[in-house]
């Protein structure tokens, strides 16, 4: 590659088309800022990440949005400016926590012990749909927390400080742990309604327990089963449960008439 203006190189794609790449060097790391048409482009990027790598006045609020930097390597800057880390993904830490950031006004917050996890694995979304490649697979972020696809919030959970960006473990609150179960409240307490989807929802019974009507509906699943039904249900799995005392709740746990009587068409 050929070097023009400070911190330009030119580069050369297989087909053999001419763009440009910026970069520079940092506390002795290397850091690429990203492909450009022009050169122009490409040098003005590495005066804003040089200017705000020794400017620090310049922040967040600093950014503007017709840079040719793009934000999310402003913030990777930033953090590695300030908190002497740097990451690929734009993380900024604070002393207990840190934030990923989508735009200037987006962003999540997470406890530092998740820190690696996102530091190495970059949020890409689909409207509200959050998502990492994990393994090659595309993991919804929501189940790292404990919260279900199909979770509805304020429902199944709920984020305590109203937040729903705040991913902190101390402001999530799991209502509805369990597959097909559903926290109602009742005169005496609460109950817990279990409901299975056939060709519609069929409610399965509703139990003191959350434990018992998380079993009533894997009894549910093993029912239409030997119905002849073929739908991929997702069993519920207790931890901390024995098989003996799994099988004697199984065995006493009542559930809909219905679902003994059915039987695929």
């Amino acid at each position: 590659m050929k070097r023009q203006l400070p911190g330009v190189y030119t580069a050369v794609r297989k087909d053999g088309s001419i763009y440009y790449r910026a970069s520079l060097t940092y506390r002795n790391k290397h850091i690429s800022l990203g492909s450009y048409a022009s050169a122009s482009d490409a040098h003005q990027s590495y005066l804003s990440a040089s200017a705000l790598l020794q400017n620090a006045e310049l922040g967040l609020s600093s950014y503007q949005p017709d840079s040719p930097l793009a934000f999310e390597k402003w913030i990777c800057l930033l953090n590695f400016r300030d908190n002497g880390l740097y990451f690929a993904t734009p993380i900024y830490i604070r002393p207990k926590f840190f934030y990923y950031y989508f735009s200037p006004s987006d962003f999540f917050i997470f406890d530092t012990e998740d820190l690696f996890y996102y530091s190495s694995r970059k949020i890409s979304h689909r409207g509200n749909h959050y998502f990492v490649a994990d393994y090659g697979m595309q993991v919804n972020i929501m189940n790292r927390y404990g919260i279900k696809n199909y979770a509805v919030e304020g429902r199944d959970y709920r984020f305590i400080n109203g937040n729903n960006h705040d991913f902190r473990y101390e402001n999530i609150e799991i209502i509805n742990r369990y597959n097909g179960v559903c926290a109602i409240p009742h005169q005496s307490g609460v109950r817990y309604q279990v409901k299975i989807h056939i060709k519609g929802n069929v409610t399965v019974g509703t139990y003191q327990s959350e434990l018992e009507a998380a079993i009533a509906y894997n009894k549910a699943i093993d029912l239409l089963k030997k119905a002849g039904i073929n739908k991929a249900y997702t069993p519920n799995y207790m931890e901390g449960i024995s098989p003996a005392v799994y099988a004697d709740l199984y065995s006493s746990v009542k559930v809909s008439s219905y679902l003994t009587r059915y039987r695929s068409e």
